[in-house]
């Protein structure tokens, strides 16, 4: 072919597929205006969509009389996408409005745009309440407000090892903020939204909305007021005893409801990492100890339900030393031939131990474990431990004798507890429980605790033969100072020995004392009990001084419908003593006192006057009114004369001042002298 034919031809062929051009274009349109149009457009939607979550808002806390204990306050994020037109120039005005809010210079929030890993996002600022963003300037380009909540502990530390703690994330970590977590978690709702190439957000015309399913309000067992009482009362008889820690639990033996848990040291949930594990432990269910002599219960219930002995039969203990299996058993002193009631009362080991080796392994097991030992009590904590109670096959020689006296046994201060609750409820073992209920957000009744008995661990007539016994303990026995005037109190005292360096050492000891009242119709059980208490190493002296004192604080709220001897005179109390007590902590006297009041400022402050005196009489539920002043820096020493030693070392321990002590009772005298400032170490003198 000619050269000229040969470029003519091509010439064609461009030509054609040129003219083709327009028609595979109109193709492509209609094949995607008809063929592939949703699929771009959902696509498209794809790259535009955003889906909001709605944060449901984690359920109260309350206890048994509806006071709110915990609960969430709404909290904001700040951030903001410094990529946004107009970002650059609003952004010195938002820098502005948040050092105000925040109390943080300018240059803090520079420096987190120009520091932040993405372009698209920077967060400045987290935790404002409602107030600080109101101050906000919330039209400025970028601006994103993420809401979300943070929890809140009405009380401060009262109640802290019961109601536990929650994480960043509002998951609960500890007690029934970790136990109930689904519950009072909820389920967040949603919210589609939809982004325009300016990147804002607006909700999408046919998108799906979901409200949040709200977490349910969890209603406990514990009584405000009671557990207030408790906790300042553990605490005073802590520092004056010079105990590393203590622990105290009450129930009503009836039910299995736990009205108060308290623990010395305890911590704040609003910053539980800034305190130690022990702080935190509740060691109410987490600690295992040798119960000593408050587990002579099992002893004494094992002897009777087999026919061992009589509460009126003679048991010989002897000169005060006896030897079983080769090893020695001591009481305090000698008390002879005694009836089995009164070994109960003075908690004679020789006695117990005589008694027990009358019966067999297998019997004194069965008691024990009857009654709980060795196994979980079921209550709805986290963290509960078994106790221990060797398989028979495991015992020796000596495990008997040793066991009938709280040795070779390990158990928590709640299974003790929950021991001497089935004496009082005529032998009935019941499940502790700390949650009364569980409420909807329309405050309806999803789910309610009922009273669970587990078993019968003796009979009835068995609790009745036993009860004067332990009625002798605090009117003629260990535990005088557990008494409660005009009320029928019962209970046993234990002191047990530590080992230290595999061995039992008499300088390392725990103190118990467990009872209930009144005796005739208990309405509570409560257990004290103390580690390594300096000032005396018998339950009697420094555990049940804080039964008793609790308890006589305790009367008007447990005997509102109904009066014992005892409240007589209850229609007034006494203004406790305020002056000079931060915030919060003269609050919890008040209402400790079954005293009201208004809102106290949550200010570094102290009181400064109270209406009516301090001292002075005012009917039950009056209005204390306090004034508040700055506090000061520099505290004086007070004079304490008058004080009881438990309150005054309380004091002054509560200020870092290391306290000696010379007798009980009343401070008599003191070094240094009221006035000067606040030493390292007082000499407290006091008698009765």
């Amino acid at each position: 072919m000619p050269i000229r034919d040969e470029i003519l031809a091509r010439m064609y062929v461009m030509l054609t597929l040129l003219a083709l051009v327009p028609a595979a274009v109109g193709l492509q349109v209609v094949r995607v205006g008809l063929v592939d149009a949703e699929n771009l457009k959902e696509a498209g939607d794809r790259q535009t969509a955003r889906v909001d979550p709605i944060p449901a808002m984690r359920g109260a806390i309350v206890d048994r009389k509806g006071r709110t204990l915990a609960v969430n306050t709404a909290r904001f994020d700040i951030a903001v996408d410094p990529s946004v037109p107009g970002f650059a120039g609003a952004a010195e005005t938002l820098y502005a409005s948040l050092a105000n809010a925040t109390g943080r210079p300018t240059a803090y929030f520079r420096r987190r745009v120009r520091t932040s890993s993405s372009e698209r996002y920077a967060l400045l600022a987290r935790g404002l309440d409602t107030t600080q963003l109101a101050d906000l300037d919330r039209s400025v380009p970028g601006l994103i407000v993420q809401e979300g909540h943070s929890r809140t502990y009405n009380y401060g530390r009262i109640g802290s090892h019961v109601l536990g703690h929650v994480g960043a994330a509002l998951e609960g970590l500890a007690g029934l903020e970790q136990f109930y977590d689904r519950d009072l978690t909820g389920t967040a709702g949603r919210r589609d939204m939809v982004a325009d190439r300016l990147k804002r957000r607006r909700p999408a015309a046919d998108g799906e909305f979901v409200l949040p399913d709200h977490g349910a309000t969890v209603v406990t067992t514990i009584d405000l007021v009671l557990q207030s009482i408790l906790e300042e009362e553990l605490a005073a008889g802590t520092a004056y005893a010079g105990a590393k820690w203590a622990t105290a639990v009450a129930m009503d033996p009836k039910t299995g409801a736990i009205l108060a848990m308290a623990n010395a040291p305890t911590y704040d949930p609003h910053q539980a990492g800034a305190f130690g594990f022990g702080a935190r432990r509740n060691r109410a269910i987490a600690d295992e100890v040798e119960p000593g002599s408050t587990f002579k219960l099992v002893t004494a219930v094992s002897a009777l339900e087999q026919g061992l002995v009589s509460m009126s039969d003679t048991v010989d203990t002897g000169n005060g030393t006896a030897i079983f299996q080769g090893r020695p058993v001591r009481d305090t002193r000698g008390y002879g031939p005694i009836p089995f009631s009164r070994v109960i009362a003075v908690s004679s080991n020789i006695g117990s131990a005589r008694v027990a080796e009358r019966g067999t392994k297998g019997g004194f097991y069965q008691t024990a474990r009857a009654f709980g030992f060795g196994m979980d009590t079921g209550i709805d904590l986290p963290g509960e431990e078994d106790g221990l109670l060797e398989r028979i096959s495991e015992w020796k020689g000596s495990t008997l004798q040793a066991m009938s006296r709280g040795y070779g046994v390990a158990a928590t201060p709640l299974q003790l507890l929950n021991a001497y609750a089935a004496l009082a409820n005529g032998g009935l073992l019941m499940r502790p429980h700390v949650v009364k209920e569980i409420r909807d957000v329309r405050g309806e009744t999803i789910w309610r605790a009922e009273p669970d008995s587990i078993r019968r661990v003796m009979t009835q007539e068995t609790a009745g033969l036993l009860l004067p016994a332990f009625e002798e303990v605090v009117t003629d026995g260990t535990a005088k100072k557990a008494a409660i005037p005009g009320v029928r109190v019962a209970g046993k005292t234990g002191t047990a020995w530590k080992v230290v360096n595999g061995a039992y050492s008499s300088g390392h000891s725990r103190a118990t004392f467990v009872g209930f009242f009144p005796a005739e119709d208990p309405v509570v059980a409560l257990l004290v009990m103390m580690d390594e208490p300096r000032v005396s190493t018998y339950g009697g002296d420094v555990s049940a001084p804080v039964f008793a004192a609790a308890g006589r604080r305790w009367l008007p709220t447990l005997f509102e419908d109904r009066r014992p001897a005892a409240l007589a005179e209850a229609d007034t109390v006494r203004v406790p003593q305020l002056m000079g007590l931060p915030p919060t902590v003269a609050e919890r006297r008040i209402l400790a006192a079954g005293l009201e009041t208004s809102e106290f400022p949550q200010a570094v402050a102290a009181v400064s006057k109270v209406t009516p005196v301090e001292g002075s009489n005012a009917a039950l539920r009056e209005r204390i009114r306090v004034s508040m002043q700055e506090a000061s820096v520099d505290e004086t020493m007070p004079d304490l004369t008058g004080w009881t030693v438990r309150d005054a070392a309380f004091w002054l321990r509560e200020r870092g001042v290391d306290v000696r002590v010379e007798g009980t009772g009343a401070v008599r005298g003191q070094l240094p002298a009221a006035g000067v400032g606040l030493p390292s170490i007082a000499r407290l003198r006091a008698g009765d």
